[in-house]
């Protein structure tokens, strides 16, 4: 690169070229647009003005469709191969367009004969196992026991269909869930519908054996307070959901109906870039590490034989019980407390080394729902919600709730009751809360 050319941040070169930050961050981490410089102390990505073309070229591949496997043979891969990949994948989308038509005539037949008025419904079509697997992923967020009892909303799952996509979000006040899918058809305005968790999971089991799954979700009642309606329909196949917190229904002005406004959680991590500590590790390995632990569970990182302690410095070799690799001059995530031995992993790191403390139970669902063998955590400080999300799947974002780490892991239970969740407690009411 010449020492002249001129270099943008990573959300000034996104914006030149029309990818987001993250999907930057993720074409880095699998290799297909490197930045031209990485800063050695905050991590931070910087791209070069020539690099434009090539991020355009990926941008214009994977909106046609491209595996990011095929895409790295037509940018990078000999002529001959990169011909063969693009024919491939036209002769695919052409069958794809054939089968499409054909379902939407059909429906346009179909429609032709109804007597329904349909125009107060607003509908949304996506795969029918991608339906299900979206569920299956936010449906662990929901709340239970008491959380439940006392907040009758945070037992649904939320349907909302804005801005052409389909979106899924759970959340107990301590992680939340988003899982945004992109539909072939959509039609109609913004439209809320609370799902209770029973439900969604039902839907899910119907809708994996489905090709395409239209959800309709019913417009505006003549009364502000009552409940609308959902449906599911594959051709003849129709779901009906009924309205309501028990059931379905949209969000209502009622304060016990009013979920979590999450959008306002997510804008709040958009501009925290400062100070944030990014760790890419096994996702298995992690959840195998951290599940099974009787109590408070900490990750640490550090360089080579490097300890973090509770200060946040890095110290000298550490008495852990169970090494997975990656101690040879790299980077080593340590997992410890709960009762159970310390386990070392390899990671990738950004940002200086860091502790921070979960509670096992919020942590290890977050990671079984995640997809691929990588898990990254963007973390911002101890006491703020991690974002956990996987580099095959950026339509999938978790947050989890950090606890206060205290002495004597073993004492987990006495801890909660004397008040060592605070600062969960507490980061909870600022954003995951119930109050919108």
């Amino acid at each position: 690169m010449d020492d002249t050319e001129e270099l943008l941040s990573i959300g000034a070169f996104a914006r030149r070229v029309g990818l987001a930050p993250s999907a930057l961050r993720f074409y880095d981490d699998c290799g297909v647009l490197r930045p031209a410089r990485v800063d050695a102390v905050t991590g931070y990505r910087h791209y070069a003005a020539g690099q434009a073309a090539r991020a355009v070229r990926l941008r214009r591949l994977r909106a046609a469709g491209l595996p990011l496997v095929d895409v790295a043979v037509v940018l990078d891969g000999p002529r001959d191969a990169a011909r063969d990949v693009l024919r491939a994948h036209l002769e695919r989308t052409r069958r794809t367009a054939d089968e499409a038509r054909a379902v939407v005539e059909g429906f346009l037949r179909e429609a032709a004969g109804a007597v329904e008025r349909r125009g107060a419904w607003a509908r949304a079509r996506v795969g029918g196992a991608e339906l299900a697997s979206a569920i299956r992923q936010v449906a662990p967020a929901v709340a239970a026991g008491a959380a439940r009892e006392e907040f009758p909303v945070l037992g649904c799952v939320l349907l909302e269909l804005i801005d052409g996509e389909l979106r899924l979000v759970a959340t107990d006040r301590y992680r939340l869930a988003v899982r945004v899918l992109r539909p072939t058809v959509f039609e109609g305005g913004m439209r809320q519908v609370l799902i209770a968790a029973e439900t969604a999971r039902s839907l899910a089991e119907w809708a994996v054996r489905q090709v395409f799954v239209d959800v309709e979700c019913e417009g505006e009642r003549e009364r502000e307070a009552e409940m609308a309606g959902v449906r599911l329909r594959s051709g003849a196949d129709c779901r009906e959901v009924p309205a309501g917190v028990g059931g379905g229904g949209r969000s209502g002005d009622g304060a016990a109906e009013r979920f979590p406004d999450y959008g306002l959680v997510l804008e709040g991590l958009e501009g925290r870039e400062t100070g944030r500590h990014r760790v890419i590790v096994d996702r298995v390995g992690l959840r195998d590490a951290v599940a099974g632990r009787a109590g408070v569970v900490s990750l640490a990182v550090a360089v080579g034989d490097g300890d973090v302690h509770g200060d946040g410095d890095v110290h000298g070799d550490g008495d852990g019980d169970r090494d997975m690799g990656g101690r040879e001059g790299g980077q080593v995530l340590e997992v410890a407390g709960g009762g159970r031995e310390t386990v070392r992993l390899r990671a990738v790191r950004t940002g200086p080394g860091l502790r921070i403390a979960f509670d096992p139970a919020v942590l290890v669902p977050a990671l079984e729902a995640g997809v691929g063998p990588d898990v990254l955590l963007e973390i911002a400080s101890a006491d703020q919600p991690v974002v956990v999300r996987s580099a095959d799947q950026g339509s999938f974002t978790t947050l989890v709730m950090p606890v206060r780490e205290c002495a004597a892991d073993e004492r987990f239970d006495a801890r909660r009751a004397d008040g060592c969740d605070d600062g969960m407690a507490e980061a909870a009411a600022r954003g995951l809360n119930t109050d919108g």
